[in-house]
Protein backbone atom coordinates (compact mmCIF):
# COMPACT_ATOMS: atom_id res chain seq x y z
CA UNK A 1 0.00 0.00 0.00
CA UNK A 2 1.44 3.25 -0.86
CA UNK A 3 1.29 6.23 1.26
CA UNK A 4 -1.60 7.94 -0.82
CA UNK A 5 -3.41 4.82 0.05
CA UNK A 6 -2.70 4.49 3.27
CA UNK A 7 -4.11 8.58 3.88
CA UNK A 8 -7.46 7.70 2.09
CA UNK A 9 -7.71 4.64 3.75
CA UNK A 10 -7.20 6.16 7.71
CA UNK A 11 -9.61 9.13 6.18
CA UNK A 12 -12.10 6.51 5.44
CA UNK A 13 -12.22 4.82 8.48
CA UNK A 14 -12.00 8.24 10.65
CA UNK A 15 -15.53 9.56 8.83
CA UNK A 16 -17.22 5.95 9.49
CA UNK A 17 -15.84 6.50 13.46
CA UNK A 18 -17.07 10.16 13.47
CA UNK A 19 -20.22 8.97 12.30
CA UNK A 20 -21.04 6.10 13.89
CA UNK A 21 -20.38 7.81 16.69
CA UNK A 22 -22.31 10.61 15.98
CA UNK A 23 -25.67 8.49 15.14
CA UNK A 24 -25.35 6.51 18.51
CA UNK A 25 -25.08 9.75 20.43
CA UNK A 26 -28.02 10.73 18.76
CA UNK A 27 -30.61 7.65 18.56
CA UNK A 28 -29.27 6.57 22.63
CA UNK A 29 -30.39 10.44 23.99
CA UNK A 30 -33.56 9.86 25.56
CA UNK A 31 -36.53 11.27 24.29
CA UNK A 32 -39.24 13.55 26.46
CA UNK A 33 -42.55 11.67 26.41
CA UNK A 34 -45.13 14.36 25.12
CA UNK A 35 -47.30 15.13 27.90
CA UNK A 36 -50.59 13.66 26.69
CA UNK A 37 -51.37 11.86 22.74
CA UNK A 38 -54.55 11.22 20.79
CA UNK A 39 -54.11 9.58 17.43
CA UNK A 40 -55.21 6.55 15.25
CA UNK A 41 -58.15 5.88 13.05
CA UNK A 42 -61.76 3.47 13.53
CA UNK A 43 -64.95 3.09 11.54
CA UNK A 44 -68.00 2.76 14.15
CA UNK A 45 -69.97 -0.02 14.29
CA UNK A 46 -74.00 0.36 13.04
CA UNK A 47 -76.15 -2.47 11.90
CA UNK A 48 -77.70 -0.56 9.43
CA UNK A 49 -73.86 -0.13 7.07
CA UNK A 50 -73.63 3.40 7.87
CA UNK A 51 -69.74 4.15 7.00
CA UNK A 52 -68.51 6.36 9.83
CA UNK A 53 -64.85 7.46 10.41
CA UNK A 54 -62.91 8.99 13.09
CA UNK A 55 -59.19 10.26 12.86
CA UNK A 56 -57.70 11.67 15.53
CA UNK A 57 -53.88 13.27 15.19
CA UNK A 58 -53.77 15.30 18.84
CA UNK A 59 -50.79 16.53 20.56
CA UNK A 60 -49.79 17.75 24.18
CA UNK A 61 -45.97 18.59 24.20
CA UNK A 62 -44.25 17.80 27.40
CA UNK A 63 -43.05 21.54 27.94
CA UNK A 64 -46.84 22.24 28.08
CA UNK A 65 -47.87 19.71 30.09
CA UNK A 66 -49.35 21.84 33.28
CA UNK A 67 -51.91 23.06 29.89
CA UNK A 68 -54.36 21.33 28.09
CA UNK A 69 -55.11 24.19 26.13
CA UNK A 70 -52.05 24.59 24.21
CA UNK A 71 -52.95 20.75 22.69
CA UNK A 72 -52.14 20.88 19.05
CA UNK A 73 -53.18 18.95 15.82
CA UNK A 74 -56.43 17.69 14.01
CA UNK A 75 -59.06 15.60 14.58
CA UNK A 76 -61.82 14.55 11.56
CA UNK A 77 -65.10 12.43 10.96
CA UNK A 78 -67.39 11.24 8.42
CA UNK A 79 -70.64 9.40 7.85
CA UNK A 80 -72.49 8.06 5.01
CA UNK A 81 -75.01 5.93 4.57
CA UNK A 82 -75.12 5.78 0.83
CA UNK A 83 -74.99 8.98 -1.08
CA UNK A 84 -75.90 10.78 2.00
CA UNK A 85 -73.81 12.67 4.59
CA UNK A 86 -70.69 15.04 5.25
CA UNK A 87 -67.42 15.21 7.01
CA UNK A 88 -65.71 17.23 8.83
CA UNK A 89 -62.22 18.78 10.18
CA UNK A 90 -61.29 19.99 13.49
CA UNK A 91 -58.13 22.11 14.72
CA UNK A 92 -57.67 20.77 18.34
CA UNK A 93 -58.05 23.39 21.22
CA UNK A 94 -57.59 20.94 24.10
CA UNK A 95 -56.65 17.49 25.27
CA UNK A 96 -57.33 15.29 28.39
CA UNK A 97 -56.37 11.98 29.00
CA UNK A 98 -56.77 10.16 32.11
CA UNK A 99 -55.21 6.29 31.82
CA UNK A 100 -57.02 4.95 28.89
CA UNK A 101 -59.12 7.81 28.19
CA UNK A 102 -58.90 11.14 26.10
CA UNK A 103 -61.59 14.20 26.16
CA UNK A 104 -60.41 16.10 22.99
CA UNK A 105 -62.34 19.30 21.57
CA UNK A 106 -61.68 21.83 18.61
CA UNK A 107 -63.40 23.84 16.07
CA UNK A 108 -64.69 23.14 12.80
CA UNK A 109 -62.42 24.29 10.17
CA UNK A 110 -63.59 22.51 6.72
CA UNK A 111 -66.61 20.89 6.47
CA UNK A 112 -69.40 20.26 3.64
CA UNK A 113 -71.79 20.05 6.61
CA UNK A 114 -73.85 23.92 6.34
CA UNK A 115 -73.51 25.69 9.28
CA UNK A 116 -70.97 23.83 11.10
CA UNK A 117 -67.75 25.53 9.87
CA UNK A 118 -66.34 27.88 13.26
CA UNK A 119 -68.41 25.48 16.27
CA UNK A 120 -66.41 23.95 18.56
CA UNK A 121 -67.26 19.60 19.41
CA UNK A 122 -65.53 16.87 21.90
CA UNK A 123 -65.06 14.00 21.75
CA UNK A 124 -63.85 11.25 24.07
CA UNK A 125 -62.22 7.95 23.38
CA UNK A 126 -61.38 5.16 24.97
CA UNK A 127 -58.67 3.30 24.08
CA UNK A 128 -59.53 -0.39 24.89
CA UNK A 129 -57.39 -2.00 22.26
CA UNK A 130 -59.04 -3.37 18.98
CA UNK A 131 -62.43 -2.99 20.93
CA UNK A 132 -61.97 0.88 21.36
CA UNK A 133 -65.27 3.21 22.10
CA UNK A 134 -65.50 6.39 20.86
CA UNK A 135 -68.83 9.32 22.24
CA UNK A 136 -69.43 12.92 20.60
CA UNK A 137 -70.66 16.15 22.65
CA UNK A 138 -73.46 16.50 19.32
CA UNK A 139 -74.79 13.06 20.51
CA UNK A 140 -76.27 15.47 23.62
CA UNK A 141 -76.62 18.76 21.70
CA UNK A 142 -78.79 19.90 19.33
CA UNK A 143 -76.93 19.49 15.84
CA UNK A 144 -73.20 19.67 15.74
CA UNK A 145 -73.31 21.62 19.51
CA UNK A 146 -73.36 25.15 19.68
CA UNK A 147 -70.79 27.67 19.25
CA UNK A 148 -70.23 28.02 23.39
CA UNK A 149 -69.68 24.40 24.06
CA UNK A 150 -66.66 24.38 26.27
CA UNK A 151 -63.17 23.27 25.77
CA UNK A 152 -62.47 19.22 26.43
CA UNK A 153 -66.47 18.96 26.96
CA UNK A 154 -67.82 15.65 25.36
CA UNK A 155 -70.07 12.76 26.07
CA UNK A 156 -69.18 8.91 27.39
CA UNK A 157 -67.87 7.22 24.86
CA UNK A 158 -71.23 5.21 24.10
CA UNK A 159 -70.18 3.59 20.37
CA UNK A 160 -68.62 0.75 19.48
CA UNK A 161 -65.93 0.65 16.99
CA UNK A 162 -66.22 -1.42 13.92
CA UNK A 163 -64.22 -5.14 15.05
CA UNK A 164 -60.65 -5.12 14.00
CA UNK A 165 -60.91 -1.34 13.46
CA UNK A 166 -59.96 -0.17 16.52
CA UNK A 167 -56.88 1.49 16.78
CA UNK A 168 -56.64 4.25 18.82
CA UNK A 169 -53.94 5.43 20.95
CA UNK A 170 -54.27 7.13 24.29
CA UNK A 171 -50.95 8.53 25.96
CA UNK A 172 -51.90 9.29 29.40
CA UNK A 173 -52.08 12.94 30.83
CA UNK A 174 -49.94 12.93 34.19
CA UNK A 175 -50.51 16.62 35.00
CA UNK A 176 -47.98 18.41 38.08
CA UNK A 177 -50.45 18.73 40.66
Amino acid sequence: MNRRTKIVVLGCALLLTAGAAASATASDAPRQREAAALTGTAELYRSAGDDITFTFDAHLAAKDKGDPLKATGTFEWSHYLGDDGGWAKAKVDCLVTGGKVAVVSGVVTDTNLPGSKGTRVGITVHDLGRHDRLGYSWATTEGLGPKDLPKCVSSAPFEKVEKGTGDFTVVPWNPPL
